[in-house]
């Protein structure tokens, strides 16, 4: 018996308009998504958390999915806060209502299903057994075994919050015959945005912090990037080129400067058709790769890619933890310190373990040692020093301090082979 998932797959993949999705949203699908959500999760303008929607929780998702069914459901507006950035700046988040984003979670999981076998291979973000690494691997293997000698470096300026509704539907429409299903979306395109008690309307973008933005997100720049450069620029370049996209970055990789240049002149148009636009300042075309013999570096998800050679003297690509995320993360890393004064110690290190973990397990990729290595002294320092500043009896002595540390922190360690190109597709 083949599974919900594995029949929307086969239904996406025989016909080229799907049918018959909102019936996917259902109890079932919607209790799931009550169990996936974290009981840690700020509330939204709703006020409603797990704990209080578990008190009754079959009978709520079972007047939800009545309400679905009829029609009398309808989005909240999202709850707008701010969170202080490390350059002194704030960053707008979104914070849904409980029942929309359950609603929105067991839609998302039927798109990711629908266009799972329709996005294209060049894109990564947000898709089952594909991450940050895979496109590590990806460009390391083009730029050190492909004749690359140019990148394109492009950023969409507020790719989220300018995603054009009218454009977005009518791609949505294109795959999906489902008028029900895409109501719905519409209406969560719709609901608008709660900034202290002002109601401001949407009138473009993804739903800020929904569970259904990554999907929406895919499929917007599948038509609008993906498709255009694979089908319609790709074959008619003279010299190989490579394309790559997580979420809304993306790389072009050229053999060709001239090239190089004709499709940035063409981005900057293509995009504007479906109202986004290029930053810029952030959009360069560099020399890389053997054959240039350059050290020009770019930055791509939060690492450093730079042109360097073995000890035998041999080409590599080297790739290294960007500087600039690297300082952002020890600014915050000092900023979260200075509120753990008054904290017990044990609390602290257990976090602080499993931030070292996961910045290994995204960083620790190889020849990128001694960036993880510096981060994780400059964590173990940076503890020591706040733990003296709190501690009014006397200074907190080093050795034992390092006992302590050595029990809760591991040391630091690569976690990831970028050079293991057998999985990577071509």
């Amino acid at each position: 018996m083949i599974t919900q998932a594995e029949g929307i797959r086969e239904q996406s993949a025989k016909y080229s308009r799907v049918q018959n999705l909102m019936h996917k949203v259902n109890e079932e699908t919607l209790m799931s998504e009550h169990r996936k959500q974290s009981r840690r999760k700020a509330v939204g303008v709703d006020g409603i958390s797990k704990e209080k929607y578990d008190e009754n929780a079959a009978a709520n998702i079972r007047e939800l999915t009545r309400k679905m069914r009829e029609f009398q459901y309808k989005p909240k507006p999202v709850k707008r806060v701010y969170i202080p950035k490390t350059n002194g700046k704030l960053r707008p988040l979104g914070l849904p209502s409980y029942e929309d984003k359950l609603v929105q979670g067991a839609m998302a999981g039927v798109l990711n299903e629908v266009y799972e076998v329709r996005f294209l291979d060049c894109s990564y973000g947000f898709r089952e057994h594909r991450s940050a690494h895979d496109v590590v691997k990806f460009i390391n293997q083009m730029i050190m075994r492909k004749k690359v000698n140019y990148v394109l470096e492009a950023d969409i300026k507020g790719f989220f919050d300018n995603v054009n509704h009218d454009w977005l539907m009518k791609f949505l429409e294109h795959d999906i015959d489902d008028k029900n299903f895409l109501r719905y979306i519409k209406r969560f395109l719709k609901s608008g945005v709660m900034e202290g008690t002002e109601l401001k309307e949407s009138d473009r973008g993804t739903p800020q912090g929904g569970l259904i933005s990554p999907v929406l997100a895919n499929v917007y720049l599948h038509y609008v990037l993906d498709l255009w450069f694979e089908k319609g620029v790709k074959p008619k370049l003279r010299g190989e080129a490579y394309y790559v996209r997580y979420a809304d970055d993306f790389l072009i990789l050229f053999q060709y400067e001239n090239e190089a240049k004709q499709v940035m002149q063409a981005l900057k148009p293509r995009l504007g058709k479906f109202s986004l636009e290029v930053a810029e300042e952030k959009t360069r075309i560099l020399p890389t790769g053997r054959f240039r013999g350059t050290k020009e570096d770019f930055d791509f998800l939060g690492f450093t890619f730079y042109n360097t050679r073995t000890r035998t003297g041999r080409y590599r690509l080297g790739v290294r933890t960007s500087s600039k995320k690297l300082k952002a993360k020890k600014q915050a890393a000092k900023a979260w310190l200075q509120t753990r004064l008054t904290k017990p110690l044990s609390e602290t290190m257990k976090i602080i373990a499993a931030s070292l973990r996961g910045h290994c397990n995204y960083y620790g990729v190889n020849g990128n040692f001694h960036a993880i290595q510096n981060f994780w002294k400059y964590l173990r320092y940076s503890t020591y020093r706040m733990l003296n500043r709190r501690d009014q009896k006397g200074r907190f002595r080093y050795e034992k301090y390092l006992r302590v540390w050595n029990y809760y922190v591991a040391e630091p360690h690569l976690t990831t082979n970028i050079w293991d190109w057998g999985q990577t597709t071509v």
